[in-house]
């Protein structure tokens, strides 16, 4: 493995703790890592209104890899990169996630629309959209209908939804994208998550490190697991493979 040049770390359930809080000490670890110079991106399936104001209060100057690689930002929030899905395929199975009783959500480049629709779906740009529910056959059935669609990349974010991007896009993509307008190379990639959206950056990552209170499927596929989101895991990974302590 090369030196650690940069850590991606998604947010929900490996940075941010059950409160969608980043402790003290993990802030600290970061800080400590930027003053090394190792650059710090946030890879996540939010959109940037709502991850953008945690990278403001870690200091990041590099990118963000926002809606699981669905779009990549400066942060000055210059847009570097934007994959869409088609209008007429989002509306599709926003209609099949309703009739499988599923609780959606929709991102377009400009809100999110939970458990709600547009009058029209053509008069706005898509991103992603999920549904979830904790009836496991409905989930099932309609993940298995989904993937007959072309053009989708499936995911998830917890065991009880489904996440949907164009095809090809993925967190892992979006590194690689960071990784040359840096000039670095995945192998000098610290990737940190728990869930299946993060699965292909912690595969492709020079380093792929799960949380302790991740999926399996990540746990098995990461080099290393960390602790858990709520005991600082971030920040112990960090310690051990940046700061080598």
């Amino acid at each position: 493995m090369s030196d650690i040049k940069l850590i991606a770390l998604d947010m929900d359930g490996t940075l941010l703790n059950t409160a969608e809080e980043i402790s003290a000490y993990t802030k600290e670890v970061i800080g400590e890592a930027l003053d090394l110079g190792v650059h710090v991106v946030l890879s996540t399936g939010r959109a940037l209104p709502t991850c953008y104001p945690y990278a403001e209060t870690l200091g990041l100057k590099s990118y963000l890899v926002t809606v699981n690689g669905g779009e990549i930002w400066t942060m000055e929030k210059q847009l570097v990169e934007r994959h869409l899905l088609e209008p007429d395929l989002v509306e599709n199975i926003y209609r099949l996630a309703l009739r499988k009783e599923l609780k959606t959500w929709m991102i377009t480049t400009e809100k999110v629309y939970f458990n709600e629709r547009p009058e029209d779906f053509h008069a706005h740009e898509w991103l992603k959209l999920g549904g979830h529910t904790l009836d496991e056959a409905s989930l099932e059935s309609f993940i298995k209908e989904v993937s007959h669609y072309e053009g989708l990349e499936l995911t998830n974010s917890l065991p009880i939804n489904v996440e949907i991007n164009p095809k090809g896009v993925s967190k892992a993509s979006a590194l690689k994208r960071v990784c040359r307008e840096l000039g670095f190379t995945m192998d000098e990639v610290m990737a940190v998550g728990d869930s299946l959206n993060d699965m292909k950056m912690i595969q492709e990552a020079g380093l792929g490190v799960a949380m302790k209170n991740g999926q399996e499927a990540i746990k098995k596929a990461a080099d290393y697991m960390t602790d858990t989101n709520n005991q600082d895991g971030v920040a112990k990974a960090i310690e051990t493979f940046v700061l080598k302590r």
